[in-house]
């Protein structure tokens, strides 16, 4: 009897997608490739049908533009199944990239799924030295676009569903890298991620479980109770972000 599948071992509602996927994939035989694996949300089993995205990287020998424009196609059949253009890497990139992204290496190496080909990632090794100069980044980064995103979507409620969500999904990988570098457990459900915030880094995590059941769709606040929401949001970034940026004060991590 045949193994299954590895995207049987996914949550259900991605096995038709990845299934068509991989069909599409090996249809055009001079498509070639070292691996292909999933990762993100679907690959930590919190895949939402209708609002998560399904994350693939690809693995190539060789990246021209030739090769590209050969994927573009298969791209542009599935973009409308939730799939984001592929992440294209080759082991040399793999290699040289691991400490300038390592928020980005250490989320995928933990979490992913290997569709086909062979795993790079069990041999990786993520230097972590700018982890938390990224960290520190990203956090600063994601108040300023919370600001900008909202100014840009006419200061309305609409712009708000959108923008909170977005925000909490960027923020959630800066946390788990910031455990990490406390020596705190960080391979965690994003929800747990959350409920760690007092105990790891003393800030309320209540206003990032508000946006978190808002992203799952677990609440449905009106439209005069989302500004209050957004304004919230804004004061627990900002006590993130001065959180973060005491501890390079402390010189915790230089």
């Amino acid at each position: 009897m045949s193994a299954n599948p590895p995207w049987m071992q996914l949550q259900e509602e991605t096995h038709a997608p990845l299934r068509g996927f991989l069909r599409s994939i090996k249809k055009q035989k001079d498509l070639q490739f070292e691996a292909i694996l999933v990762y993100g949300s679907a690959a930590r089993g919190e895949f939402l049908p209708g609002y998560s995205n399904i994350n693939v990287l690809i693995v190539l020998e060789h990246i021209t533009q030739p090769v590209l424009q050969e994927w573009s196609g298969i791209h542009k059949q599935w973009a409308r199944e939730k799939f984001v253009a592929p992440l294209f890497l080759t082991h040399k990139d793999l290699q040289q990239s691991s400490d300038v992204f390592p928020l980005e290496f250490l989320g995928i190496k933990e979490h992913h799924v290997l569709l086909e080909g062979r795993d790079p990632f069990p041999e990786l090794h993520v230097n972590i030295a700018n982890l938390f100069l990224q960290c520190r980044q990203e956090v600063h980064a994601n108040l300023l676009r919370v600001r900008q995103n909202y100014v840009e979507g006419w200061g309305k409620t609409e712009a708000i569903q959108t923008l909170l969500p977005l925000s909490l999904t960027s923020l959630l990988p800066c946390l788990r890298g910031l455990y990490r570098l406390l020596d705190r457990p960080a391979n965690m459900k994003s929800q747990d991620v959350l409920d760690e915030l007092k105990t790891a880094l003393d800030v309320d995590p209540s206003v990032f479980l508000e946006v978190w059941r808002l992203k799952r769709g677990l609440s449905t606040p009106g439209k005069h109770e989302l500004p209050k929401l957004l304004e919230r949001y804004l004061t627990g970034l900002g006590k993130l972000v001065d959180r973060v940026d005491a501890m390079k004060q402390e010189e915790r991590f230089q």
